[in-house]
């Protein structure tokens, strides 16, 4: 089971690795558990904060099955940023990256130069003012967008329930001026939703600050004008960005009691993860590299290389059992507060009930 968007299947449809994949859409790569559909895919592309309610649900099979330890820490050693160690939880690994994203900032470089991108969110909502600024709140990404304002002030998205600082106040401040330069209709996408519509239609915003990046709009095809990416705005900490890409797991109906099951599960994800696949094919179909070498490089337009800092900075989000249904709640709370401008110390205490009323649930 893979994601419903060229970057997460063109590249498994290419290989001739004896496997027939299924699509699922972006929502529910983002937020269907995977226990749904374990018992008739082995393998699954999966999102890092679901690994708490995977293991919980007996929905995978850790790696250590296929892979011994030093194989997984050369592994490691290749892999960009923290997306490894992503899916480490409770001492073992439950998936290997197989694309690699994190939240950066996109423009049009036909109106915008590169100089002029605001490095800073105070200088973001000065542009904002001047230029215009789309946000990216559909599904997931209105939460998403406040943890990593959040992490950019100097206060990460506490996983406690008593730990809530100023600093969401201030992220919610920021998204609501923000929100109000521009359309609120139009911030009402997911990422590819916000990145087509910049990339198609002459009358859309030039510059997004915060979205999960997608190397396929770096070029011009099909109609669409070619976009360009920055790194995440900064705050007082630092960048704000909240890791993202895919990750390939066993699931629990994987073969891996019989030694031609261990043997075809592990050429697959070895190939997959093969320096022909992640540098070479992905160049030519449009795959975002989980490999450090792709990343310290000026392949795709310098996709890479001008995000790489925000990568390495990517805050990985909790995975405990039933996050991301929290965080798909929160973000209505988030969007529906921001759309009817609701104060921020509002705002917040419904994200903060509904992350104590998500703790009492089973998901």
């Amino acid at each position: 089971m893979t994601w419903d968007h060229p970057r997460g299947y063109r590249v498994l449809d290419r290989l001739d690795l004896g496997i027939a994949w299924d699509r699922q859409s972006l929502e529910d790569f983002e937020s269907r558990p995977v226990r749904e559909f374990a018992a008739t895919h082995q393998l699954a592309v999966v999102d890092h904060p679901n690994l708490g309610t995977c293991i919980a649900d007996d929905a995978l099979q850790p790696l250590d099955t296929l892979f011994a330890e030093p194989e997984l820490a050369a592994l490691r050693d290749r892999c960009a940023g923290p997306s490894f160690d992503s899916y480490t939880l409770d001492g073992r690994q439950w998936a290997l990256p197989l694309d690699t994203a994190t939240q950066v900032a996109a423009y049009r470089p036909d109106l915008l130069p590169a100089g002029e991108v605001p490095p800073t969110w105070d200088q973001v909502l000065t542009f904002a003012h001047h230029h215009r600024t789309v946000l990216c709140l559909g599904g997931a990404h209105a939460f998403l967008m406040f943890a990593a304002v959040c992490a950019s002030l100097g206060s990460p998205w506490p996983e406690q329930e008593d730990r809530v600082s100023m600093d969401s106040v201030e992220a919610l401040t920021i998204m609501a001026e923000l929100l109000a330069t521009g359309d609120p209709e139009e911030a009402d996408h997911n990422p590819i939703g916000i990145l087509e519509r910049m990339a198609r239609d002459p009358d859309a915003a030039v510059y997004c600050p915060l979205l999960y990046g997608y190397i396929t709009y770096q070029e011009a095809a099909g109609g669409r004008r070619a976009l360009q990416v920055a790194d995440a705005p900064r705050g007082p900490a630092g960048i704000g960005s909240v890791l993202g890409g895919t990750g390939l797991a066993l699931t629990s109906s994987a073969p891996t009691d019989t030694e031609h099951g261990r043997a075809t599960l592990r050429q697959a994800i070895s190939t997959l993860l093969s320096d022909e696949v992640q540098l070479d094919l992905y160049d030519e179909l449009g795959g975002q590299s989980s490999l450090r070498a792709a990343w310290e490089s000026d392949r795709a337009h310098g996709f890479y290389s001008r995000t790489r800092t925000t990568l390495d900075h990517a805050w990985v989000r909790p995975r405990n059992p039933g996050y991301p249904h929290f965080q798909h709640r929160a973000s209505e709370v988030i969007r529906q507060g921001l759309m009817e401008r609701q104060p921020p110390e509002l705002i917040l205490a419904g994200i903060v009930a509904t992350r104590s009323a998500a703790a009492k649930e089973r998901v």
